[in-house]
């Protein structure tokens, strides 16, 4: 097997945890594709290496540009989704770091880095590379990488983390009391479930109606989430699944995948409630879900 297509799942995880879009990653692994077939093979002593610092430099230099243009974005701007558990996009989520590594809540967090942080980040805690092969891949000192990565993980954990870690069934019955209730128009019913400074935000990138600011507060999340549903109306299906290792919601529609919403739980609620809206970012997840047959055989 060709050393590129070897390393095909790890090449695109960097590229997803750097860029926070598996559009952008596909396009990072055929632009690194390219270039791995004009290289005189014989030279390069260790593929590994070699091609891990070219998708780490492009995945740079794509977040630096990447970000110029977000400041034009219509609305919210959030990851793009990736359907994890019976899918393997993202290689192997066994344990909590690796499930960590890719979570929503993560990648969101991610955004406050600078790219070089990022890249620091993301090789050293979800790659495990030492500081002398981060310093390799990203073109620096051996020093100045370990003061990225510390810089790094220093803002993240300056960062409220509100969320806890909850159990499938519990999730299930949460999110299932949760959406009755949104579509019933029950809002205090709906209130109950959300803590008092829960927070909605919705990537609809312009293309679909959303709110283009975040909601805050529990009575205007719950008018809001309840309003949005019922606009919808019957013909939206809700799919319990597993997204960037933690549990997500599908909603889909005659029309196909409409939304793709991440709940984070937290002692007194629902702390955050996040659609993913933007056609252009539930291309992927639809992708993935043709490979299997669609949305009936959805596993959770």
């Amino acid at each position: 097997m060709d050393d590129f297509e070897r390393l095909r799942g790890r090449l695109f995880g960097i590229a997803y945890r750097m860029t926070g879009t598996a559009t952008d990653a596909e396009e990072i692994l055929q632009d690194a594709w390219l270039r791995w077939q004009e290289v005189d093979r014989t030279s390069v002593r260790d593929p590994d290496a070699y091609l891990a610092k070219i998708v780490t430099n492009l995945s740079i230099k794509q977040l630096t540009s990447a970000r110029a243009r977000r400041e034009t974005y219509v609305g919210q701007w959030l990851p793009e989704p990736v359907l994890t558990g019976q899918f393997d996009a993202l290689g192997p989520l066994e344990v909590v770091a690796e499930r960590e590594s890719v979570s929503f809540a993560l990648l969101l967090m991610l955004e406050r880095l600078s790219p070089a942080e990022r890249a620091a980040y993301v090789l050293h805690e979800a790659f495990a590379y030492g500081y002398r092969e981060v310093a390799e891949l990203i073109g620096t000192s051996e020093a100045n990488a370990r003061q990225l990565a510390s810089r790094a993980g220093k803002k993240l954990a300056a960062e409220p983390r509100r969320e806890q870690a909850v159990d499938r069934d519990g999730w299930r019955k949460l999110v299932e009391r949760f959406i009755a209730a949104a579509r019933l128009g029950e809002i205090e019913e709906l209130e109950e479930l959300l803590a008092a400074d829960v927070v909605s935000r919705a990537d609809s990138g312009g293309q679909v109606s959303a709110a283009r600011n975040a909601v805050v507060g529990r009575n205007k999340v719950a008018r809001y989430l309840s309003g949005a549903i019922q606009r919808f109306g019957g013909d939206i299906e809700a799919y319990l699944t597993e997204s960037n290792g933690g549990p997500a919601l599908v909603a889909a529609g005659p029309d196909g995948v409409v939304a793709i919403g991440f709940l984070g739980i937290g002692p007194d609620g629902v702390t955050s409630v996040e659609f993913v809206m933007n056609p252009d970012k539930l291309a992927f997840a639809t992708g993935q879900l043709s490979q299997i047959g669609g949305l009936s055989d959805l596993r959770w």
